[in-house]
């Protein structure tokens, strides 16, 4: 994403897991604020994503949909491969793929999350 408040606001959301949780309010109040930020730069992907992340989130009070399986979680946890992880770390990779739009394995990944949030 391109607005500075959008990524001020992706970086929240990053803490805000680690803080309080997946399921907090803080949290789904959060994406649904970023969402309108998605909206304003008329990032259709985006957009459909984090609504199916907090309508999932509402719904299931968790974030299920695995990390997924070819991606790093960070540089001290390599744990590639393995998808059995914490739902915050999936919601953490999940916000993060939105700073860097550019990137096209962040798109790619991006679509494969909209496809799990919408098969499960």
């Amino acid at each position: 994403m391109e607005n500075k408040n959008a990524i001020k606001l992706i970086d929240k959301i990053l803490k805000n897991i680690d803080k309080d949780g997946v399921s907090s309010d803080s949290v789904i109040n959060s994406i649904k604020e970023l969402r309108a930020y998605a909206l304003e730069e008329q990032i259709p992907l985006v957009v459909k994503v984090l609504r199916l992340t907090y309508e999932h989130i509402e719904s299931h009070g968790s974030f299920l949909i695995p990390v997924l399986d070819d991606e790093p979680i960070n540089e001290e946890d390599n744990t590639a491969g393995t998808n059995e992880l914490a739902p915050e770390e999936s919601l953490k990779y999940l916000i993060s793929l939105m700073k860097n739009l550019n990137n096209k394995m962040n798109v790619m990944d991006l679509k494969e999350y909209r496809d799990l949030l919408n098969t499960y």
